[in-house]
C-alpha cells in the first residue's frame, strides 16, 4: 500500500511540475511556436506526462511521443488516445535496440533513468539528495534510427531521458533540422560528449535554455565555441536546462 501511495504522490507531483498553473501547455506551445509549424514531425523522447506532446500537437505538428515508464506510458495511452496525429511507443532509446533496466524513483520519476552512471554522476550534486532510486524494471529499447524507420525524419527532436541522452545520439545517424537535449551543469562532460556526437554526423549552431524558464539564452543560435565558453564558465554549479541545437543548413 505504501508502494502505491508513492506511485501515485509521485504521479502527482509530475502533473503539478509541468501543468501547473493553468496555461502551462499554451505557454509551452508559444514557446516551441519558434520551431515547430504545422504538420512538421516532433519527437517527444521522455514525454513523461506529455505536456510538451500535446503543445507540439497545439502547433499542428504530428508527434511520436516515447515513454518507457509504465506507470506514465499507461497514463499516456489516457491523455493521447484521442489525439489525431500523436503516436505512443513504449519504449526506452538506448545505443542499441534490445531491453534496458530503468532504476525507478517512485517519489520523484521525474528522474528515473536507464543509466548507472547518471546515478551515480549526480550523487554529488545537492538538488539530488533526496532523491532515491528504490525499484528496477527491465523495458523494450530502440534507437533514434529505428524510431525514424518507423516514422521518418523529425524535424524537431527532443531529449529528455536523464543520462541517457549520450546513449541515445549514438544510435542517430541522421541529422534533424533542430534537436533539444537535456543537461546538467553538475554533468558537463556528459553534455559535451552529446556535442561531439552530434558534430559527428553535420553542421550545427546552438542556444540553449536554463530549466522550465522557456526562454532561450541568446537571440540568435550561435557557433560550439561560444556555446562551451557558456558551460565552462556554469560548470558545477547546480541546474538544469537544454541545449538547441540547429542545421546548419536551416534558416532562422
Amino acid at each position: 500500500m505504501h508502494h502505491a501511495l508513492t506511485r501515485l504522490r509521485g504521479l502527482g507531483r509530475s502533473l503539478a511540475m509541468y501543468y501547473w498553473p493553468p496555461g502551462s501547455t499554451a505557454r509551452l506551445a508559444r514557446f516551441y511556436g519558434q520551431f515547430v509549424r504545422p504538420g512538421d514531425l516532433c519527437f517527444d523522447i521522455g514525454a513523461h506526462v506529455g505536456n510538451r506532446s500535446l503543445a507540439f500537437a497545439r502547433l499542428g505538428a504530428r508527434v511520436v511521443a516515447v515513454e518507457p515508464q509504465p506507470d506514465f506510458a499507461r497514463f499516456l495511452r489516457h491523455l493521447l488516445a484521442r489525439r489525431r496525429g500523436v503516436v505512443l511507443e513504449e519504449v526506452a532509446i538506448a545505443a542499441a535496440p534490445g531491453r534496458v533496466e530503468l532504476h525507478l524513483s517512485p517519489a520523484t520519476p521525474t528522474v528515473t533513468t536507464a543509466s548507472a552512471a547518471f546515478i551515480d554522476g549526480v550523487a554529488a550534486i545537492p538538488s539530488f539528495a533526496g532523491v532515491r532510486w528504490e525499484n528496477r524494471v527491465e523495458v523494450p529499447a530502440t534507437t533514434l534510427d529505428l524510431l525514424i524507420e518507423r516514422h521518418g525524419l523529425p524535424d524537431f527532436l527532443k531529449l529528455d531521458i536523464e543520462g541517457l541522452e549520450e546513449a541515445a545520439l549514438a544510435g542517430l545517424s541522421r541529422a534533424p533540422k533542430l534537436l533539444s537535449f537535456e543537461f546538467l551543469a553538475g554533468r558537463m562532460a556528459s553534455a559535451a560528449h552529446c556535442l561531439d556526437r552530434l558534430e559527428a554526423i553535420g553542421g550545427w549552431t546552438f542556444n540553449l535554455s536554463i530549466g522550465e524558464s522557456l526562454e532561450l539564452e541568446w537571440p540568435d543560435f550561435v557557433p560550439r565555441e561560444r556555446l562551451d565558453a557558456w558551460l565552462a564558465a556554469r560548470a558545477g554549479e547546480d541546474f538544469s536546462g537544454d541545449i538547441y541545437a540547429r542545421r546548419l543548413d536551416v534558416a532562422s
